[in-house]
């Protein structure tokens, strides 16, 4: 029983984790669900996975546009999220921000500073967001470990007849003494469940702050 609460814990962290990387390594297919499918893959010098997911739904891009890569709108990413400190913010350009993620026991919370910068292809209206890591920027702090090893990449591309579609890819050490195939048992459920949570942000009612 100690590996399965161990293993509902880490499900419970990474789904709240969600960048470029760079990889010699292809996707490999693993799931399709709800529309969503999900890809993970080999990272270079690491045990750990990386993960990719992707969706195709009808929505507003512009409202897409605004729940991804927008300082004001931070609050559908996850409950788990304790602390959020924007360092700073250029509207469509840049985001500065340091997170602290609640983690349940026996695991110890984490935080983490990132850069992530916006650009939007004035020809076939792609916005990517690319976030890496900020070393150096926030002191450490003894109760809380520090995850340094990070990228994430979101691609929301505008399609015909109203259609958009999202793409999320992703890596995260989560630092600390944790197994890497209890991680890579759970990855697959941090692009489900950010691609999932946001598909029903952009058709609720709940307007995208600007």
């Amino acid at each position: 029983m100690k590996y399965y609460h161990i293993i509902f814990v880490l499900f419970t962290f990474f789904q709240c984790i969600v960048t470029s990387g760079v990889s010699g390594q292809s996707w490999d297919f693993r799931k399709e669900k709800d529309g969503i499918k999900i890809f993970t893959r080999d990272e270079v010098n690491s045990p750990l996975k990386s993960f990719r997911g992707e969706i195709t739904f009808k929505a507003d891009v512009n409202k897409v546009n605004l729940l991804v890569g927008n300082a004001d709108n931070l609050d559908w990413w996850d409950k788990n999220i304790s602390n959020v400190k924007i360092m700073e913010f250029q509207k469509n350009k840049l985001i500065r921000y340091y997170l602290v993620y609640h983690v349940p026991w026996p695991l110890s919370n984490r935080d983490l500073a990132l850069e992530a910068r916006i650009s939007t292809d004035p020809v076939t209206g792609v916005r990517t967001v690319l976030a890496k890591p900020l070393l150096n920027v926030i002191p450490e702090k003894k109760d809380l470990v520090r995850i340094k090893k990070y990228w994430q990449k979101w691609t929301v591309q505008p399609l015909n007849k109203g259609e958009v579609h999202v793409i999320i890819e992703g890596f995260v050490d989560p630092n600390g003494n944790i197994p890497s195939w209890l991680y890579n048992m759970t990855v697959m459920e941090t692009p489900y469940n950010v691609l999932k949570t946001l598909r029903e942000r952009a058709l609720s009612d709940k307007p995208a702050n600007n």
